[in-house]
């Protein structure tokens, strides 16, 4: 959805965030004496995602455009660690510079936005797993799927002003980590890169390379790891790793996950002890957990932690929240399914519809999967699932913020920032892992079979080919 960088000049191309007065107070949603210089508007047509993760600008090299693996594999605090004697920075640096790359999923800022910006999402390889012999058909897939769904889309972001507040959200964020960092006599670039709209991933590598960044640290504005969010954007910034000089000797840190972070679940546990004090009874308030959902494959065949480490984070926070005396039951299930394939369970919109049966009547949303507000939290919480919790029953409804600028969130990413630094080392090759190989011939038959049945109801389907034609004429 957005994409900024801070520093000390603008860019033309990135999207550059600037502060005149570096320790001025800052929050989400209001100005100081921060300036922000955001990218010229794009023609549309240029902003379609190759299938291998790359983004189709006219001035993207060659380069950015291959798939190339390297390693990722974190520490026991979720820092990238497996690196390398590879050569590093020049000694003939004087000053060090830091960057900070800040990693998001992005969303269209305009209606004439969503199908492109759909298109981009279900290009993405790490979206919509096909089989080997069926990566042929990502493109086109991408093509009838984005075509379908965008107008319901178009309507969900109508509903909400428009657009998706997520670049504005993340540029403020990007602004008051920069400040965080520099009230800890750290002084940093930051850079926003999203995965599927502007400012592309791409343009923020560009920029970190001519700013001649010499120490790189990279967050993902996800909490927990998953291949289809963090790992994603990551696995771009991989490819164009391996084939930039420049960068395959920059140090470099990933934090691929931060639930487990104090200041992350202090500061989550803030947000729900205030919203609980909000009811009539806040002893009677089920604290309902919502997160973004992951189709069941992700977990039980290519290995993807999101499951796990999500219990984990709930664990964590009703654990703090217990330490303070608060003792409300609570339930995790998971949103935003698509598609007729199995997602992880239990649905959001099931549990909303069993709670009501089983006389649950104050119930508190806690949007868990997400840091800023966006159509998850803004139409499908807080329109579609309040109006469905309310039609079974709850009386009582009310929902969590997403952290957005919360001072204590934005003073825990500033340690973590601090903390990767030492960690920073260049990147290194790796063989395939084995979550990209069909090794297992049972699994890859099944993927086979139904990857096959997906891609004759898509291509035969009469409407789908109706709505595909439609729009190339």
């Amino acid at each position: 959805m957005e994409h900024g960088v801070l520093g000390s000049r603008c860019a033309a191309g990135a999207g550059q965030i600037s502060t005149t007065n570096s320790m001025a107070a800052t929050s989400c949603g209001k100005r100081t004496s921060t300036s922000v210089a955001s990218s010229p508007k794009h023609d549309v047509k240029s902003l379609q995602l190759a299938a291998n993760g790359s983004s189709r600008l006219a001035n993207t090299s060659p380069v950015l455009k291959k798939q190339r693996n390297f390693s990722v594999r974190s520490s026991s605090a979720h820092v990238v660690t497996t690196f390398d004697d590879a050569k590093g920075v020049s000694s003939s640096v004087v000053e060090e510079k830091i960057g900070v790359l800040l990693l998001n999923l992005g969303g269209p800022e305009t209606l004439d936005d969503v199908q492109p910006f759909l298109f981009n999402l279900f290009a993405d390889p790490d979206i919509i797993r096909l089989p080997r012999l069926f990566r042929f058909l990502q493109r086109p897939l991408a093509k009838l799927i984005s075509t379908f769904r965008a107008p319901k889309s178009k309507e969900g972001y109508a509903s909400i002003g428009g657009g998706s507040p997520l670049r504005k959200i993340t540029d403020e964020q990007a602004n008051a980590l920069k400040i965080a960092l520099e009230k800890k006599n750290l002084h940093a670039n930051i850079y926003v890169g999203m995965r599927y709209w502007y400012p592309f991933t791409e343009e923020a590598i560009d920029q970190i390379k001519k700013d001649k960044i010499t120490k790189l640290v990279v967050l993902p504005l996800y909490p927990q790891y998953s291949i289809s969010t963090s790992g994603s954007s990551i696995r771009v910034l991989r490819n164009i790793v391996k084939e930039d000089s420049y960068f395959a000797g920059l140090p470099i840190s990933i934090i691929e996950s931060w639930y487990q972070r104090d200041g992350y679940v202090k500061s989550m546990a803030d947000l729900i002890e205030k919203e609980l004090s909000a009811f009539s009874n806040p002893e009677e308030v089920m604290i309902f957990f919502s997160a973004h959902g992951v189709p069941l494959t992700y977990v039980e065949d290519a290995g993807d932690p999101y499951k796990d480490q999500m219990e984990d984070c709930i664990a964590l926070i009703m654990g703090e929240l217990r330490s303070r005396g608060i003792l409300n039951s609570h339930t995790l299930a998971y949103q935003s399914r698509v598609g007729p394939v199995q997602w992880l369970k239990p649905y959001t919109d099931e549990v909303l519809v069993e709670l009501g049966k089983k006389g649950v009547k104050s119930l508190l949303a806690v949007p868990v999967s997400f840091v800023s507000e966006h159509i998850e939290t803004l139409e499908e919480i807080d329109m579609e699932y309040k109006e469905l919790a309310l039609e079974s029953g709850i009386e009582n409804w009310g929902r969590v913020p997403a952290l957005g600028c919360t001072s204590s969130f934005i003073s825990d990413l500033a340690d973590a920032v601090v903390e990767a630094l030492p960690t920073a080392s260049a990147l290194v090759n790796r063989k395939p892992d084995d979550t990209d190989s069909d090794l297992d011939l049972m699994h890859y038959l099944t993927k086979l079979f139904f990857g096959s049945m997906l891609a004759f109801i898509l291509l035969l389907s009469p409407r789908l080919i109706s709505a595909f034609r439609n729009t190339m004429l």
